[in-house]
C-alpha cells in the first residue's frame, strides 16, 4: 500500500486527482471484494443522479389495471401481488427503484401502433395523464420535472426526478398541433417512430424495404418543430437512414433513449458506426438499454456483460459524453442475467468499476445521468435561441397520408371548395 507521502508524490507528478488514485490507483478494483465495488458504486449514484432513458410502467398499469391507479400499489414489492407477481416483465416499483438508487427517469406515454389514424392521440393523453397522476400520488418518492436543471434539484431533495417520453410518431396523429399539445403537457422526448412507419417516416423493421428512403420534408417539419420547443428526437426505433436524416436536420442535440451498438450485435433496432460517429458533433447520448434480443444473439443467456459490451464499444468509439442508459425494463418480456429488475442499477457500475483502463468515478457520474442532463441543456439553449421563430404550421400533404394508409377513409375528407 502507498505511503500517504507517496501517494501525493504521486498526485504532483503525474497530475492526477487524489480521487482518482483513490480508486485506480493503490488498490485496483478487480482486487477488491465485490461488495467493496457495489457500494462504491451505490456512493457514486448517490453523489450523481442515474437516469433511465426509458421504463414502460405506464403501458403496464394501462394493459393490467386500465389506468386505474388504485389498483395498482407501486409503493409495495409487486412480486408479492398479484397479479404483478406472476408477470415477468413486471420488474419496477417503488422499494426496488429506491434500492437501485434511481434518480431520473423517463416513463414512457406508449400506444400501439395499431391505433395511428384512429385514436392514438387520445390514447396518449391518457398515459401522459397516468404519468402525472402516479407522480402526484406518491410525492414522497417523485418529482415531476421537464427542466434540466431540476433534475438535480428533484435528486438533491431525495426524489425520483420523472419525465415523459411518447414513444413512437404515431402518437402525434400527423399533426404539429398535438406535437405541441404534448410539449405542454410535459413531454421532454417522442421517439420518432415505433415499430410502425409513420407517414413521415422510416422506422427500423422497415430498413429493407424503405417507404421514404428516412425522413419526408415534412417529417424534417417535425425536427424543425422539436428543435424549436425544446423536445429531444429521439431515435430509438427508426432507420438508419432515418437516423441520417434526423442529424441533417436537427441543430439541437439527439437521444437514443434506449438503443445499442450495431457493430456489437446487427440488428436493425441497434445504431450504426457512422451515425454514433456523428453524436459528438451534435452532442446526443446514446442510452444503452437491456433488451436481450439487442445484446447478444444467444439471447436466452444475455447478462450484464453484454450490456457492458455494448456500453464499452459505444465509449471507445464515441467518447464517454455521448453515452448512457436507458434500461427498456416492464417494456421487454425478459430481463439479463445480473439486471433482473430495478434494484440492479449499482450492479452494473459495480461491473464497470472492474475495467479501470476506461472508467473512474467522474466518467461514471457521465454515463449515470451528467452526460443526458448536459444534453438537456443545449436543448434548452437551442430552444431559446429560437424564441423568436414561428411554429410551423405546413401542414402534412395529404398525398402522404393517403399513400400510407390502408383505408383512405380514415383520414379527413378535404373541406369542399
Amino acid at each position: 500500500m502507498l505511503q500517504i507521502g507517496t501517494l501525493f508524490h504521486l498526485v504532483l507528478l503525474t497530475g492526477l486527482s487524489a480521487p482518482h488514485l483513490a480508486t485506480a490507483g493503490s488498490l485496483h478494483w478487480s482486487q477488491r471484494p465485490f461488495e467493496e465495488r457495489l457500494e462504491h458504486a451505490k456512493r457514486l449514484l448517490r453523489e450523481s443522479p442515474l437516469i433511465d432513458g426509458h421504463n414502460d410502467v405506464p403501458m403496464d398499469i394501462r394493459s393490467v389495471v386500465n389506468n386505474r391507479l388504485e389498483d395498482f400499489p407501486f409503493d409495495q414489492n409487486l412480486t408479492e401481488i398479484e397479479p404483478w407477481a406472476s408477470r415477468t416483465s413486471c420488474p419496477t416499483d417503488l422499494p426496488r427503484l429506491r434500492a437501485g438508487l434511481l434518480g431520473g427517469q423517463f416513463w414512457s406515454a406508449y400506444v400501439p401502433c395499431s391505433s395511428q389514424y384512429k385514436n392514438a392521440a387520445t390514447q396518449t393523453l391518457e398515459q401522459i395523464d397516468v404519468i402525472h397522476r402516479l407522480v402526484k400520488k406518491y410525492p414522497d418518492d417523485l418529482q415531476f420535472v421537464d427542466k434540466a436543471d431540476d433534475i438535480l434539484a428533484a435528486h438533491a431533495n431525495g426524489k425520483i426526478a420523472s419525465m415523459i417520453g411518447v414513444e413512437g410518431g404515431h402518437s402525434m396523429d400527423a399533426s404539429l398541433g398535438i406535437l405541441r399539445t404534448f410539449y405542454d403537457a410535459g413531454v421532454r422526448y417522442m421517439t420518432l417512430t415505433h415499430m410502425c412507419n409513420t407517414p413521415w417516416g422510416d422506422n427500423s423493421e422497415m430498413e429493407d424495404t424503405p417507404e421514404f428512403e428516412g425522413l419526408t420534408p415534412w417529417g424534417e417539419n417535425v425536427i424543425k418543430e422539436m428543435n424549436r420547443l425544446g423536445m429531444f428526437v429521439d431515435l430509438a426505433h427508426v432507420s438508419a437512414q432515418t437516423m441520417r436524416d434526423a442529424l441533417d436536420a436537427s441543430v439541437a442535440p439527439v437521444i437514443f433513449s434506449h438503443s445499442n451498438a450495431r457493430t456489437v450485435h446487427d440488428v436493425h433496432r441497434n445504431v450504426p458506426d457512422d451515425v454514433l460517429r456523428r453524436m459528438p458533433e451534435n452532442g446526443g447520448v446514446v442510452m444503452v438499454n437491456f433488451v436481450p434480443f439487442y445484446l447478444t444473439d444467444d439471447y436466452s443467456s444475455a447478462s450484464i456483460s453484454h450490456v457492458v459490451e455494448h456500453i464499452n464499444y459505444i465509449r471507445d468509439l464515441i467518447g464517454e459524453d455521448h453515452v448512457g442508459i436507458g434500461s427498456d425494463f416492464n417494456g421487454i418480456p425478459f430481463t439479463p442475467i445480473g439486471l433482473e429488475d430495478v434494484s440492479k442499477f449499482p450492479y452494473l457500475f459495480a461491473e464497470l468499476l472492474l475495467d479501470e483502463e476506461r472508467w473512474n468515478d467522474e466518467s461514471l457520474k457521465k454515463l449515470a445521468g451528467l452526460n443526458l442532463i448536459r444534453a438537456f441543456k443545449k436543448m434548452e439553449e437551442v430552444r431559446d435561441s429560437l424564441s423568436g421563430v414561428t411554429p410551423v404550421e405546413e401542414p402534412i400533404p395529404r398525398d402522404d397520408v393517403i399513400d400510407h394508409l390502408d383505408c383512405v377513409n380514415e383520414w379527413p375528407a378535404p373541406k369542399p371548395e
